[in-house]
């Protein structure tokens, strides 16, 4: 039995029987979607989930941010070809500067990518004066872990609305608008009543963390009065 793969075949015009094969057109590029913080941002594929994670580890391909799980400990394996993204405001533990760049005028430092004993590799880009890092991690290759971060960007018209973190007090609801103003963002502030929380304090984001918008649209922040 003769086995063609990855091809196409067909019968030539001439009737004489001979075989004709056209290679199969290559699949369509993955539908990509941006997120980040501030003018940082990177492309990851539409299909990728957003902190899909037990104990902070990914369970299938996902982006991580302000992940509420990444908190909490426990010993999960992570499972094999499984590709992430994190960002996050500070260095990622174990962070060092292999190597730095610019991009788009920017300063960047750059964490080699590495490979630990149980197969997940991992690197990281930071671009400190825009207080964004990230971390970049797979259980599929290198290669994969290098791609991911090869398609961060510098977008000087679109504003990623920033994480909580990046204030000094992450659940004070005035410093985070004053960061959203400094971005070029206007935040509009709601307000609920609570018995457990202390006035000011910030207890939702819409859109949230990660989203891309355009200078001057509006970020929806919930305090409690």
């Amino acid at each position: 039995m003769l086995a063609v793969i990855g091809v196409t075949n067909a019968l030539s015009s001439n009737g004489n029987g001979t075989l004709i094969t056209t290679p199969e057109p290559p699949p369509a590029p993955l539908a990509m979607r941006m997120v980040g913080y501030g003018h940082a941002a990177i492309a990851v594929p539409k299909v990728w989930g957003t902190n899909a994670s037990r104990c902070g580890i990914p369970h299938r391909d996902t982006v991580l941010i302000d992940d509420p799980a990444a908190a909490s400990f426990c010993d999960l394996p992570r499972p094999p070809d499984v590709d992430s993204v994190e960002l996050d405001t500070d260095p990622p533990s174990g962070f060092r500067i292999d190597e730095t760049f610019t991009l788009n005028g920017v300063r960047a430092e750059r964490r080699r990518t590495s490979c630990a004993s149980d197969g997940v590799c991992w690197g990281a880009v930071g671009l400190p004066s825009l207080h964004v890092w990230f971390r970049a991690s797979s259980s599929t290759s290198a290669g994969e872990v290098n791609e991911i971060l090869a398609r961060i960007a510098i977008l000087p018209d679109r504003v990623g609305v920033p994480s909580s973190r990046l204030v000094d007090d992450g659940r004070d609801g005035t410093a985070y608008a004053t960061r959203l103003r400094e971005l070029g963002l206007k935040p509009e502030v709601s307000t609920r009543t609570s018995t457990v929380y202390k006035p000011g304090r910030l207890v939702s984001i819409s859109p949230s963390p990660g989203t891309l918008l355009s200078p001057g649209e509006t970020v929806t922040l919930t305090v409690i009065k």
